[in-house]
């Protein structure tokens, strides 16, 4: 239903979106640090579930509006490429507060336990609100449906569902690392400064080239 040459480029930004470290990464890895890996894996599965919840939204709200309406969908990408820009030029810009939140969110917590039940729905909380990704959802994805196949709203439902499994990989992987490496991580928090900034300058680049190449089926 999805053309391959949609899904492919839909992958790789996903990808691009979900490494470039925002609140639900800090978050995670954070309490990784404080808690251990159970938390940090409970965690990210209540955040991805939020930001799924945000696709499902999306995906019934916009779909069929992007589906019969080409002026709606070049609206959209061009407000969404604007925003990405704008989010990634503020994240090259403050990319040395990562280090700051990942510190302040592990101050004090390798003495407290967090139970499951807390940690799923503080992770929630995290991916509902989430602004990356309601950008990405709202505007981001839209672009990789295939108008011309028409049932975009459950085109968008299956890439939602793509890239909130991505996600769960991702931030379940950043989890089981970071709290296995407690003290590396603590020690060299400003490393993910240097990843945030490349993220933000990845971002940028996307904002652009959805902006110039954006799909018109």
């Amino acid at each position: 239903m999805i053309p391959t040459d949609h899904l492919l480029p839909f992958l790789l930004t996903s990808l691009l979106i979900i490494l470039a470290p925002g609140p639900q990464l800090v978050f995670v890895v954070g309490r990784a640090l404080a808690y251990g890996k159970r938390t940090a894996v409970t965690t990210a599965a209540g955040g991805n579930f939020g930001a799924y919840v945000q696709g499902v939204l999306v995906s019934l709200g916009l779909g069929t509006l992007v589906e019969r309406s080409t002026l709606v969908f070049e609206s959209i990408k061009l407000v969404g490429a604007a925003y990405l820009v704008f989010l990634g030029i503020k994240a090259f810009r403050h990319r040395r507060a990562l280090s700051a939140n990942l510190e302040a969110s592990t101050e004090g917590g390798a003495r407290r336990s967090v139970s499951s039940v807390r940690a799923a729905r503080e992770g929630l909380l995290v991916g509902l609100t989430n602004p990356k990704v309601a950008v990405f959802f709202g505007a981001v994805l839209p672009q990789f449906v295939d108008r011309a196949s028409g049932h975009v709203p459950l085109q968008m439902f299956v890439l939602a569902t793509i890239f909130t499994l991505i996600g769960i990989v991702s931030d379940c992987t950043w989890g089981l690392v970071a709290g296995s490496a407690r003290d590396w991580f603590a020690r060299l928090p400003r490393r993910l400064a240097m990843v945030g900034g490349a993220g933000g300058l990845a971002m940028v680049g996307l904002g652009l080239g959805i902006a110039v190449t954006g799909r018109k089926d």
